[in-house]
């Protein structure tokens, strides 16, 4: 499958189908469906249903008990996805103007869901939102998050206050911004252990040229402060 402008866009996940509406005469980017979150989504459905042995990714993609937030979810397809694939305990997050979208495609896939998903504005800057969300999370997922060098610190801060010591980013990435492509991996490189998954071990038919999938996980203290 090809990424195309399709107004509604079909995923595949766990032996179901989700459909996401967009709305690409937006002035909100989260009202599209990015491509990075379908990358992340499938490289996990590839994995989910291998057994341990043959499984590289069976400790980082065991989800039972975990809680996870996803931010600047935009639709929900990287959430709506993890969520089939055994991340049941999930938060979906964005700022005010992308909500009806989410709710939109939220209540589009509650027959596949069979729950509504749990969803929350949040914006960056705001440490009030973060805090109300209760964090640490074992999981914080972002994708097509990083476009904008002025929001690359908050996002990193965000990311951050929302990750518990042992928890994990999961993160899509592609470059749309080289300053703050340029910014967010210095920032990162001081905050986070940065893992690339190896392009192979994405799903074959959503193996984007330009998209990536990282695995994040926050320094411990002696190790981030002598960074």
């Amino acid at each position: 499958m090809k990424f195309t402008d399709s107004p509604v866009i079909d995923l595949p996940v766990g032996g179901a189908a989700l459909s996401f509406q967009q709305d690409n005469g937006s002035m909100h980017v989260g009202t599209s469906v990015w491509p990075c979150s379908l990358v992340l989504v499938k490289f996990i459905d590839r994995w989910a249903s291998i057994t341990p042995t043959e499984n590289p990714y069976s400790s980082l993609l065991d989800f039972r008990g975990k809680r996870a937030v996803e931010i600047g979810c935009g639709c929900g397809v990287a959430g709506m996805g993890l969520y089939l694939l055994g991340l049941t305990d999930i938060l979906l997050t964005d700022i005010s103007p992308v909500m009806p979208a989410l709710k939109h495609n939220i209540k589009r896939n509650k027959p596949i869901l069979r729950k509504a998903l749990k969803h929350s504005v949040l914006y960056w800057n705001n440490p009030a939102q973060i805090a109300a969300l209760n964090p640490p999370f074992d999981f914080v997922i972002a994708t097509d998050v990083v476009y904008i060098e002025e929001t690359v610190g908050p996002l990193i801060s965000t990311m951050e206050a929302l990750i518990g010591n042992n928890g994990v980013v999961l993160l899509g990435y592609q470059l749309r911004s080289p300053e703050a492509d340029k910014l967010f991996w210095e920032m990162c490189d001081k905050a986070f252990q940065i893992e690339k998954i190896p392009h192979e071990d994405l799903h074959p038919e959503f193996a984007y040229e330009e998209a990536d999938v990282y695995v994040l996980r926050k320094k411990k203290e002696e190790t981030a402060s002598g960074s």
